[in-house]
């Protein structure tokens, strides 16, 4: 990058138009700095809107503590973000652009409208009116010979050299809402320490389902269920079957944990708790009263309410033997196994873990090869479960590394 002192007004360039990117371009435009920002797609905040299909969960209003343990092994790394923008700095934030929220039942906190288009809409006009020039279509394509920005777009290639450079690129689930994953290689030729990326908050495949339980109960939800990991206290929830496996709140839970088993070990088993509101030893009791004339399936569904996808699941899993056994197949109920082989494709899952290292950068988010180019985002390493935990870190790290780019331009 050109030296900071080369020029009376600093410029900016900002790879990438999600949360993080627009949120840096806040920061610095209110500082006073040039802000231009790409983006490869027509327009901004495509992923951020999908996001928001169904409803648009921004944040968690759980306690802090508790927040922060979702990011799991980079919580320590994550936490200075939060404690200067975290959940409720985010909502004030938001209330801001004159879009109100609520929590919801599970402590979720959604827009008042549950729409992520008229917070964005506000956004981009705030941004616009600040200055910041959005130029959408140009893509970035790395570094040239010379160690200038090569940006594609429908004119051409062209090459810039701002003072200053924030990378905000997204991971590499949801290609064609922009974020693809190509920079990383990129990154890596130039002295970058990045980890493989790999599918986040995804489905995952079983060995194989029956044709009958693929043919009937591909896509139906299994509610009311709990799942667990060996040796863990079991999840309440809901998830969904797939033709090829499963997928859902709860699988996405516990995805992490699942993919690490599987990159170890070649698989994992979850436990399916279909009665988490009955015991065992009720279940047994329930299970063997007489059944008389009645078939195993109707004293299932008229004692315990088994039917429809849990039976099919039941008959899926559980072994003959304990259809004959009300012991067995109490336990079956209680903790029915389910082997997982392989993540769904990482363009499938909602996010992706891996990206740009903490370790290869500084407090500001700066890149200690590359001194004034700054990263932000989904594109670093850390995880964390849908339920606004990913929304609020990219917000976070977007303020954080403007706030950085604007300190080291100044010095």
């Amino acid at each position: 990058m050109t030296s900071p002192a080369s020029k009376s007004q600093p410029s900016v360039a900002i790879i990438g138009g999600g949360p993080a990117g627009l949120m840096a371009a806040e920061v610095l435009s209110q500082a006073g700095i040039k802000v231009d920002l790409y983006d490869a797609m027509p327009s901004v905040g495509r992923k951020f809107l999908l996001a928001g299909v169904g409803g648009m969960n921004i944040t968690h209003s759980e306690p802090y503590p508790a927040f922060l343990s979702r990011y799991a092994e980079r919580a320590p790394q994550i936490a200075p973000m939060l404690r200067s923008f975290g959940s409720n700095q985010l909502c004030e934030w938001i209330h801001g652009l004159g879009i109100e929220t609520f929590v919801g039942s599970t402590g979720r906190v959604f827009p008042t409208d549950m729409k992520a288009a008229p917070l964005l809409r506000a956004w981009l006009k705030r941004l616009r009116e600040a200055g910041v020039v959005i130029h959408t279509r140009h893509r970035w394509l790395g570094w040239d010979a010379q160690g200038h920005l090569r940006i594609a777009n429908a004119d051409g290639e062209t090459s810039i050299n701002p003072d200053a450079v924030l990378l905000a690129l997204g991971g590499a689930s949801w290609a064609r809402l922009g974020s693809d994953g190509a920079w990383l290689p990129w990154l890596e030729q130039r002295g970058v320490n990045v980890t493989p990326l790999q599918a986040a908050n995804c489905g995952f495949e079983t060995s194989g389902w029956s044709e009958l339980l693929r043919s009937k109960f591909a896509g139906a939800p299994l509610k009311n269920i709990a799942m667990g990991l060996p040796g863990q206290a079991a999840r309440l929830g809901e998830c969904v079957l797939t033709e090829t496996g499963v997928e859902g709140s709860l699988v996405y839970a516990l995805s992490a944990q699942i993919r690490e088993l599987i990159n170890q070990r070649g698989s994992a088993t979850v436990y399916i708790d279909l009665l988490p509101g009955k015991s065992a030893s009720n279940i047994e009791k329930l299970l063997a009263k007489p059944r008389g004339s009645r078939s195993m399936s109707k004293h299932l569904h008229s004692q315990l309410g088994i039917d429809g996808v849990k039976a099919a699941l039941l008959r899926e899993l559980a072994s003959k033997e304990a259809f004959d056994n009300p012991a067995q197949l109490s336990k079956a109920l209680k903790a029915l196994p389910l082997k997982l082989v392989k993540a769904r494709p990482m363009d499938e899952a909602i996010s992706t873990a891996g990206g740009v290292t903490f370790e290869a950068m500084d407090e500001r988010l700066m890149l200690k090869p590359l001194p004034g180019v700054f990263c932000a985002g989904e594109m670093l390493d850390w995880e964390a479960p849908t339920g606004g935990y990913l929304l609020t870190a990219c917000f976070a790290s977007g303020r954080t590394a403007g706030l950085g780019m604007v300190e080291w331009l100044r010095r």
